[in-house]
């Protein structure tokens, strides 16, 4: 594959054409170069697919799973107010349901009731009269404002509000159908669900919520010297740190992870696992591969994708770390094929190109409208210096207690996981720059 680096702004808008084109229901036709044809008259990125040459995409069948079950999964059918929100006017505050103009005059007014949260009113607010009334519970008819507890003053039977104090009419109450009325949307579909949605979906009576299933996406690790993470390593291996990274990384952007074991660098070994990532009774919908894309000697994997017959969208992006990641699909029969991203093996390169690259493509095979990756302003705490010509993900601790403020972590290169572990974002430094000067404002990766 003869292709020169994208800049970051490039691969990312390849990744964006193609969830487009995938949307549209058609697969997204290659430019010649990214075929290695190099074509100097091909364009940059991959257009829409032309018109009337659909492919129809299989159908998404959203499935049905217990309010408890439901977090982290994206909603597929709205949450709709079963009543109007709320059902009736409601005290704000544990005060006395009264007049306003009645409270205003400081006269005291006769302690007619008491309501309680979850209590009907039993009678309505009569002239000259106050009722006691607790937060969350229906203010009776006939007031039209709540005095707060610490405002008034009590004689035997008797409350008035404090003087100089006054209240407004309306004033610590929110009226019936303020929030929703029955029957408005509430949460739209697209929409990943957290526990707001879920205390909106269990206040509207959903006991169960229909969800998109969750995409598919099979993780294989590459390299030799990989051994399982329960195995003890010899002096020349290293425990396969990287599929369970990815698995925890594709299950936050809401994919369901199939892993597989580490395979090994020899031709027949990779292509005997791509052919079986690509039996249709697998069902993946995105394929990560990790490790042996850089160009040694033993980094096989893109011949091993050329032989499966993949076609590349970008094989190389100016960005570190992470500047060997392939972006490409795969043919196989019966269905679509199969998109697949090629990180490199290190750590943190895996980790940042997961970010930027796939998870935007794996939100988007949720359906979920949330936006990925990203990103947040802070400031830097300490310099940067450096030569310009890629954009750097750096990794960095942000403090953001009060004004968001960023600081390097001292770190060996992108297979250092413990300066990995030690931060919580990444600094992102501009391809042009050639320094950062301390207090000044910088983007950061938000990390999952």
């Amino acid at each position: 594959m003869a292709t020169s680096l994208l800049s970051y702004a490039e691969a990312a808008e390849q990744v964006h054409r193609f969830i487009i084109a995938l949307a549209a229901g058609g697969v997204v036709p290659l430019p010649d170069s990214a075929d290695g044809q190099g074509s100097s008259d091909a364009a940059t990125l991959p257009s829409l697919p032309p018109a009337g040459e659909p492919v129809l995409p299989e159908p998404v069948l959203p499935e049905m799973v217990p309010l408890s079950a439901a977090a982290g999964r994206v909603l597929a059918s709205g949450i709709r107010a079963d009543r109007d929100q709320p059902p009736f006017p409601r005290s704000t505050r544990d005060g006395f349901a009264c007049r306003a103009a009645e409270a205003n005059s400081h006269q005291f007014l006769f302690l007619a009731g008491q309501i309680r949260a979850g209590q009907q009113p039993s009678a309505p607010v009569g002239k000259g009269e106050i009722w006691e009334i607790m937060t969350g519970a229906p203010v009776p008819d006939g007031a039209d404002c709540v005095v707060m507890l610490e405002h008034v003053e009590h004689s035997t039977g008797f409350v008035r509000q404090q003087a100089p104090r006054t209240v407004a009419p309306g004033e610590n109450i929110v009226p019936r159908g303020a929030e929703a009325r029955a029957g408005d949307l509430l949460v739209p579909p697209g929409i990943r669900i957290a526990s707001a949605q879920i205390a909106m979906a269990a206040q509207c009576g959903y006991g169960e919520l229909a969800v998109y299933p969750r995409p598919r996406v099979g993780i294989l690790s590459t390299g030799d010297e990989l051994v399982s993470v329960e195995q003890v390593p010899g002096s020349s291996q290293i425990r396969n740190s990287n599929t369970p990274m990815l698995a925890a990384l594709v299950a936050a952007s809401g994919g369901s992870p199939l892993v597989v074991a580490p395979v090994p660098d020899h031709p027949e070994a990779l292509d005997a696992t791509f052919a079986e990532m690509l039996d249709p009774r697998q069902k993946l919908d995105l394929l990560l591969i990790t490790g042996g894309i850089s160009v040694g000697k033993f980094d096989l994997v893109e011949d091993a994708l050329t032989r499966a017959g993949a076609r590349f969208f970008f094989g190389g992006v100016a960005i570190q770390p992470g500047k060997p990641v392939v972006f490409g699909q795969l043919a196989r029969p019966g269905r679509l094929p199969l998109p697949f991203f090629a990180l490199p093996g290190n750590p943190i390169s895996s980790a940042v190109t997961f970010q930027l690259f796939a998870a935007p493509l794996l939100t988007a095979l949720a359906d979920d409208s949330g936006q990925q990756p990203r990103f947040a302003l802070a400031r830097l705490a300490g310099g940067w210096q450096g030569k310009p010509g890629l954009t750097r993900f750096l990794p960095a601790w942000c403090d953001f207690l009060f004004e968001p403020t960023v600081r390097l972590i001292p770190w060996q290169g992108s297979g250092d996981i413990a300066a990995f572990a030690t931060s919580n974002c990444f600094l992102v430094v501009p391809q042009e720059a050639s320094s950062l000067s301390d207090g000044s404002f910088v983007q950061i990766l938000l990390r999952p």
